[in-house]
């Protein structure tokens, strides 16, 4: 036994210094204790003393012995042993198991807490210092005395367990494997669980704990779950002291062991045995409990009521463990129904649980054991559902906090409870937590989408999958806000999809599941007209465009099938909403990317069923948006049975399809797939080949094309294809044709009523068929239903390559001069002219070739060649028609613009145009008498452009008419006088008065009049003469005619300020002075000052 120095006590020895230092040196002393124990148990300290083995085990060991004494030596032996090496090297080496017995013993011999302390403190310092084999004979020792029930349980057996936990914490060379009778053990720690000391227990549920953790991880044994034998009983006491502790100590040991009971399998064991224990002895009253869906068995009311304290617990850590607990205890019951869960929620579990997460301020490790606990009860669906309404605000910024963790464990977890909530109960979701929870789910995308965080496949479509959920909820719509992230998510999903590094084809079917998704909800009736819903559509449409179709052309030979599927899913889905711009918008770019090749290239890659019906269903709809009036019909259905390869579509069209209905709707959808893919210049197969199998299919089928069984937009599609093909063939290459096929189709459009106005048509198609002269009669009445349907309710446009047949089209026919459309127009007003049509029908034509010459100015030069002139003069001279107001107004109208845009090189016919120059002479001179009106205006300004064109020497026969015509001079100069009279009154009258606009006109006539003068009358007008004044004025030396006077300009010039006016004016007299230098120059000196 160790003592210091300065103590003077029966068994110190004192030793000089030579000898302290002789013995320091030495393994063991050469001498002896006090009481004669031999010096191999005498061990010296560095101090200078000395430990005898023998003496402190008869120390310790004996009740007897003071308190005082044995905590002195067991100090003193643990401060040798943590600060003297040699002494421990010594004790190790030579009395290894010497001190175990003793320590144990003294363990059970006082009941005094600090020595039982310093005696465990002791123990552990004597494993950790030693080898394992001491370690092992401790435990085999302690397990003992615990496992022989020779004690009752006391204060000393409470310190004996406490040490056999610090033995089996030590976790060296598998502690548990040293414990001799195991099954004593346990039986003696489940006995002790019913003692009423908190403390005990406590100690025992540690005991256990390691036991069982021990003996899992240990080889030793058959494998054979040794506990299962004490159970329920070992669960049921296990969890009535977990009911009754308020110590979080005693707490934490239990739900430790209770977890590890229940990764087992052990509840579920002892459920079993509980259950067939309740139906042996209940009966019917069990059976009739369980159909009730009534939970009969007392376990789960036992755990259920044990949890609630600890997870009240103020201790983070208690509420964790049994937050775990929970967890592992419903993860046992996998693959059952939902009434475990069901009876825990009913017992208000999930409400602690929601308590216990919003309190943690979104900390890990509470936020990861909450979130997977409410995961797990979230099977009991409809008794979870009300706890999770109220309990979603807690959810909101759990997923903020989980969404900045690259791959947070319970990320998924979290999101799928909301994504629940959103969807099982619709509108109990508050708006404002939703305003909250799209930028979060924005936010998690966006990152994605950037490279700043990974994101499981698991994880994307959860959050696809919430954001739909949130688009469906109807309180959400009005949010302008929220549709920003709504957009934002939405792009960065599918970003993160079409991105080089994402090659998970999952990931984009989700990312285009929203998209369809959200445009789908934003179409419906009711969101449709919204502005800002509109605005969400589009944009979905730009994604489509100008991400996903380019990626799609780019890589669709790279992907799989399932993924080409999904994008053409989300672009048909899009197709079937009601028409809008947003849909038409995307029809056009898919036409305009090449989309029918497109897909014949998808059929070419995955020649599945499933592709050729996605394929063609799709390809019906486009058809629908881009010609409208569910025209795509056809493809739905023929669909079945058409097949992939555009050179067998062209082969199945060549077939007689006399009574096969079957044949004939194949054909007419391979008709419309290749009308509609020509609209837009795609070749599905070489023109040579499509021409022939169009060829073929006439003649094959001309009883049925001629004798009406067809049906007629089968036939004009045919019709326009047919043509489409001669045109190309014309204008590239020749190809050869059917002279027969060609006859049977001009005789199926001679004789049988078709609507070209209403048609969409390639322009190379209209172009040949205005090229054929055969076709003139059915052509010229196309026209005049074009006139009736276009010019009459205005001008319709269209949009860009429409092909609608509009008024542009007919233009540009006839601007081109390369056909007959000129010469069907004149012929049109000529026939109706001739056979005194309608009224309505001439205005329409009227009309139309007025719009033709505002649109191609140069037309008015093709129509001239083609008789226009003597067309109008007929109308105009010759009819009465222009008696009413309602033609004679347009035809003024089409004169002047025809005479404004015409080329003068055209111009030949003098006799037409003079009879139609006497009229408009005698109508200015007729109705200006009363006064001045629009009508004699337009007159006016006509007659100002016959004279503007005689100066090119054209039209000089209807430009004498005009300058020899005495009444039309004498109105001119009535209407000039009667202004001048107004004096000083005249500046009033400006260009904005009738009386100023008719004044301009007179000057600009008088102006023209000069103008045409040498051409006209070629030296016959004496230029000098008529520039000398004399006595104030000057006139022109011929006969019937009067101009101005000097004067006129006089008073003009001077009394009205009018800038036209001064134009007019001061544009005469250089006409006056032209002239007159051509003349000679020996008049003009007096001018030149």
């Amino acid at each position: 036994m160790y003592f210091d120095d300065s103590q003077s006590q029966p068994l110190l020895r004192d030793y000089n210094e030579n000898e302290e230092e002789e013995a320091s040196n030495s393994v063991v002393s050469p001498r002896t204790c006090s009481e004669g124990h031999r010096s191999t148990l005498l061990l010296r300290t560095k101090q200078g003393g000395s430990i005898c083995l023998l003496c402190f085990s008869n120390l310790i060991s004996n009740p007897q012995s003071s308190t005082v004494h044995v905590s002195y030596a067991l100090s003193q032996l643990s401060q040798a042993i943590s600060a003297d090496p040699p002494f421990l090297r010594s004790l190790v080496d030579f009395h290894p198991h010497f001190l175990v017995s003793p320590l144990v013993h003294a363990l059970s011999s006082f009941d005094d807490d600090p020595i039982a302390r310093q005696v465990v403190h002791l123990i552990s310092a004597l494993c950790e210092s030693s080898g394992a084999s001491i370690s092992a004979d401790f435990v085999a020792r302690v397990s003992d005395r615990l496992s022989s029930g020779a004690l009752a349980w006391s204060r000393r057996q409470l310190y004996t367990l406490h040490c056999l936990g610090v033995l089996l914490n030590c976790q060296q060379n598998n502690p548990y494997a040293h414990i001799r009778d195991k099954y004593g053990l346990i039986t003696n720690l489940v006995e002790g669980l019913q003692l009423p000391s908190e403390e005990i227990r406590g100690e025992i549920l540690f005991v256990l704990y390691k036991v069982s953790v021990l003996q899992y991880a240990s080889e030793v044994g058959d494998g054979t779950d040794f506990l299962f034998a004490f159970c329920p009983k070992l669960l049921h006491l296990s969890l009535e002291a977990l009911m009754k502790t308020q110590s979080d100590d005693v707490r934490l040991n239990c739900v430790a062991f209770l977890t590890v009971l229940a990764l087992r399998g052990l509840f579920r064991a002892a459920y079993a045995v509980d259950l067939n224990s309740m139906s042996s002895s209940e009966g019917d009253s069990f059976e009739q409990a369980t159909e009730d869906g009534k939970d009969a068995n007392p376990m789960n009311i036992l755990f259920t009521e044990a949890i609630k304290g600890p997870m009240l617990s103020t201790d983070s850590q208690v509420q964790i463990s049994t937050l775990d607990l929970l967890f592992h205890y419903m993860s046992s019951w996998e693959g059952t129904s939902g009434k475990e869960a069901q009876f825990l929620v009913e017992e208000n579990i999930a409400d602690y649980v929601f308590e216990i997460l919003r309190l943690s301020e979104c900390k890990d490790p509470v936020v990861k054991s909450c979130v997977q606990v409410l995961d797990i009860l979230s099977k009991a669906e409809q008794a979870f559902k009300q706890r999770l309404v109220v309990g979603f605000a807690t959810l909101v910024p759990v997923l903020n906090y989980v969404a900045d963790i690259p791959f947070h464990p319970v990320q998924n977890q979290t999101l799928k409870l909301i994504l629940n909530c959103i969807s099982d109960c619709p509108g109990m979701v508050s708006s404002s937590h939703i305003t909250e929870l799209v930028p979060v789910l924005a936010k998690m995308l966006k990152k994605h989408s950037d490279g700043e965080i990974g994101m499981l496949e698991e994880t994307f479509i959860l959050t696809c999958s919430v954001v739909v959920a949130i688009v469906r909820t109807p309180s959400v719509h009005g949010n302008l806000n929220l549709q920003i992230s709504i957009k934002e998510a939405m792009q960065h999903a599918v970003s993160a999809c079409l991105s080089i590094s994402e090659k998970n084809p999952c990931k984009l079917l989700h990312s285009l599941f929203l998209l369809k998704e959200v445009f789908n909800i934003y179409s419906r009736e009711g969101n449709s007209t919204d502005s800002t819903k509109a605005e969400l559509r589009q944009f979905i449409v730009n994604v489509c465009t100008k991400h996903l179709l380019p990626w799609l052309g780019t890589n669709f030979n790279e992907m799989d099938e399932e993924t080409v599927l999904g994008v053409l899913e989300t672009f048909h889905s899009i197709l079937l909403q009601d028409s809008n711009n947003q849909v038409a918008e995307l029809a056009e770019n898919l036409v305009s990317s090449s989309w029918f090749s497109l897909s014949f290239g998808c059929l070419g890659l995955f020649p599945t069923e499933k592709m050729k019906w996605r394929v063609y269903l799709m390809l019906s709809s486009l058809v629908d948006v881009l010609v409208g009036n569910d025209s795509g019909q056809p493809i739905r259905d023929a669909t079945l049975c058409l097949p992939s390869d555009p050179i067998d579509l062209l082969f199945l069209l060549g077939q007689k399809n006399s009574r096969n209905l079957e044949l004939s709707s194949c054909q007419s959808a391979i008709l419309l797939i290749l009308y509609t893919s020509s609209l837009y210049d795609e070749r599905l197969a070489d023109d040579k080949l499509v021409l022939a199998s169009l060829e073929q299919y006439i003649l094959v089928n001309s009883s049925d094309l001629q004798g009406g069984s067809t049906d007629p937009s089968t036939v004009m599609r045919l019709v326009y294809l047919y043509g489409l093909y001669r045109g190309l063939a014309k204008v590239s290459y020749q190809i050869p044709y059917s002279p027969e096929a060609e006859r049977i189709l001009f005789m199926i459009l001679s004789e049988n009523e078709w609507d070209l106005p209403s048609a969409r048509i390639h322009p190379i198609s209209l172009k040949w068929l205005f090229q054929q002269e055969k076709l003139s009669t059915p052509l010229s009445y196309q026209l005049l239903k074009f006139c009736g349907k276009n010019i009459g309710n205005g001008i319709i446009v269209h949009g860009k390559n429409s092909h609608m047949v509009n008024i542009n089209s007919i233009a540009e026919l006839i601007a081109g001069g390369d056909n007959h459309g000129a010469t069907l127009l004149v012929s049109l007003l000529t026939q109706l002219l001739e056979k005194e049509g309608h009224e309505h029908d001439i205005i329409s034509v009227v009309h139309l070739v007025a719009t033709i010459i505002d649109i191609f100015p140069i037309a008015s030069d093709q129509l001239c060649l083609h008789g226009i002139g003597s067309a109008l003069r007929n109308l105009f001279c010759e009819s009465t028609y222009t008696q009413s107001p309602q033609i004679s107004t347009p035809v003024l109208v089409l004169i002047i613009k025809f005479l404004c845009s015409v080329h003068h090189g055209t111009l030949s016919d003098d006799e037409c145009w003079l009879a139609v120059t006497m009229k408009l002479i005698n109508i200015i001179t007729t109705r200006a008498a009363d006064g001045w009106n629009q009508e004699c205006l337009i007159v006016t300004g006509i007659l100002c452009l016959i004279l503007h064109h005689s100066s090119n020497e054209v039209l000089i026969a209807p430009s004498k008419a005009i300058i020899f015509s005495t009444s039309l001079v004498s109105t001119i100069n009535s209407t000039i006088h009667e202004a001048c009279l107004k004096g000083p009154a005249l500046v009033d009258h400006d260009e904005e008065t009738s009386s100023g606009e008719v004044l301009i006109f007179v000057l600009l006539l008088n102006f023209f009049s000069l103008r045409s003068l040498h051409t006209v009358l070629p030296g016959i007008v004496d230029w000098k003469i008529s520039l000398i004044p004399q006595i104030g004025y000057s006139r022109f030396p011929l006969s019937g005619y009067s101009a101005m006077t000097y004067a006129d300009y006089y008073i003009l010039d001077h009394l009205w300020s009018n800038l036209l006016l001064h134009t007019a004016y001061w544009s005469c007299l250089p006409e006056y002075l032209i002239r007159g230098i051509e003349q000679g120059r020996s008049w003009y000196a007096p001018w030149t000052t």
